[in-house]
């Protein structure tokens, strides 16, 4: 089997666009939080969301290649593009050498929408553009990326709910390991607009904590009310290690385990046996013990019954261990279909600088959060190796394993 690498970081976030505005953040526990006034217009009941600009690509890439991108296409594109300047990639390595790529999202809603609106209003399909089915599409970012970066390898969309970021790379580990191919592009995208949100907020599943909202997303906390959406898009660049060591790359971590599973359950709610269960296979695939991770990136997105779920999950595989636990959402909100894989990076970041970042707004804990090491303030601390848990609706789970080079 093939060692797997991590060569190539990109990010394109709400707390900061490239990977030293991001490291600041966390260090900081800098909240990306804030209100959509047009949210409260389109009938929203929260209007909280992570604040973000879409880029500005004229300039950057033609027209015909802009008409195809989505929302959270850009995002990808701006991400993935700084992944491979930091891999030290360029078009002459792509054009060359099989590259293949991995990306999770699970919607394109914006587009859909728009689309809808401009043939209803004259009656004409045609009024929809001709860049409405590439934008549409949920692989609307691996189609694009694939053609603007001109690769060959592997090319798939992972569409599975807020796993989706974290499966991207798990399968992209999977395909290296076993030589299947020797670089892939992985990560994951969320478009942040007002149309993309709607159903969630439908459900009741958003906070209503507008007063401060940098103190509105929650994970872990008693008084938590719901989750905070987000997005953006965060890429990481895998390598076969002797693949990435021939030509010379710098060699940021290794991916060691990938876990997964299924709760076949409900469609909505979570349980602790999924969690424990990919958990649980993410070691084993590492060949680790508990007490061998530093650092837990929870998946915590500051429901009452998610985060609940997970902490039954970490204190039944950890037991007593004083592993430390944090959720990156209490800053960035969930990042959705991007979270799997900004998670990764920001932990990565963690490691880079040897801290860990703070759960933020963790003030009081539950009778199961009680029983974590959940860091509320920046913590000094080195880590050599961590455990990064995504789960989603339908009871998707994944949790990958990543530690320094050896």
């Amino acid at each position: 089997m093939k060692r797997v690498v991590i060569t190539g970081m990109g990010i394109y976030s709400c707390i900061g666009k490239n990977l030293e505005e991001v490291a600041n953040s966390l260090y900081n526990g800098k909240s990306g939080i804030g209100i959509d006034e047009n949210r409260y217009e389109y009938g929203y009941r929260s209007p909280l969301t992570g604040i973000l600009e879409r880029p500005k690509l004229k300039g950057v890439l033609d027209r015909r290649m802009r008409t195809g991108l989505a929302e959270e296409a850009e995002y990808a594109y701006m991400a993935t593009k700084a992944a491979l300047d930091h891999a030290n990639i360029d078009m002459d390595f792509l054009e060359n050498n099989e590259v293949g790529i991995f990306y999770g999202n699970d919607s394109s809603a914006k587009a859909v929408i728009e689309a809808h609106a401009a043939a209803a209003a004259k009656k004409d399909t045609m009024m929809m553009g001709s860049g409405a089915i590439f934008q549409s599409m949920n692989s609307t970012i691996t189609m694009n990326l694939t053609v603007i970066f001109k690769l060959r390898g592997i090319n798939m969309t992972i569409s599975a709910a807020c796993a989706s970021g974290s499966h991207s790379l798990g399968l992209g580990y999977l395909f290296i390991k076993n030589g299947w191919q020797k670089t892939v592009i992985c990560g994951g995208g969320q478009e942040t607009n007002t149309f993309s949100m709607g159903s969630f907020d439908a459900l009741n599943a958003f906070s209503i904590n507008t007063k401060d909202p940098t103190k509105a997303s929650k994970p872990f906390d008693k008084n938590r009310d719901g989750l905070v959406p987000s997005g953006g898009a965060a890429t990481l660049i895998l390598e076969d290690y002797d693949h990435a060591i021939a030509r010379g790359a710098n060699i940021i971590a290794e991916v060691t385990g990938y876990g997964f599973s299924s709760n076949g359950g409900h469609i909505s709610q979570p349980n602790d046996d999924g969690s424990y269960i990919a958990m649980q296979r993410a070691l084993v695939d590492a060949g680790l013990n508990p007490t061998e991770i530093d650092y837990i990136s929870a998946h915590a997105t500051s429901t009452p019954l998610g985060d609940m779920y997970e902490a039954m999950a970490i204190n039944k595989l950890f037991g007593n261990n004083t592993v430390p636990v944090s959720s990156t959402k209490s800053m960035t909100g969930h990042e959705c279909w991007m979270a799997g894989a900004s998670e990764i990076i920001y932990s990565i970041l963690m490691m880079q600088n040897s801290f860990i970042a703070p759960n933020i707004n963790f003030d009081t804990p539950d009778e199961y959060s009680a029983k974590l090491n959940i860091i509320n303030k920046t913590k000094e601390q080195k880590i050599n190796t961590f455990l990064s848990n995504s789960f989603g609706f339908g009871g998707t789970n994944s949790a990958i394993v990543v530690k320094k080079l050896e």
